[in-house]
């Protein structure tokens, strides 16, 4: 069937254009994706134009996305800190 193939072909041209991306990249990315297909099928079941409903759901995505990311970055950041203060035997300090 052509749209197996086709979908096929953009899951894999999709993974391969992630490859050389870091992290922040990718989430934003994915987060973008992720909000395109779900405006544009929520506005597809309500009734309205797809295309606007994939262009803020692109939007909202990646602008999660990249929130996401920073969430991330700190959690790990912080991770470290206590890693380390536990190395070192020392109390951690906490960021407040």
């Amino acid at each position: 069937d052509m749209k197996k193939i086709i979908a096929i072909t953009a899951a894999t041209l999709a993974i391969a254009g992630c490859s050389n991306m870091n992290n922040t990249e990718q989430r934003t990315l994915s987060g973008g994706a992720i909000g395109a297909a779900a405006g544009a099928v929520g506005t597809a079941i309500f009734h309205g134009n797809p295309i606007w409903g994939a262009v803020g759901g692109a939007a909202v995505g990646a602008a999660s996305g990249y929130i996401y990311d920073a969430y991330k970055k700190e959690e790990g950041a912080q991770y470290n800190a206590g890693y380390k203060a536990g190395k070192n035997n020392k109390p951690a300090n906490a960021p407040n």
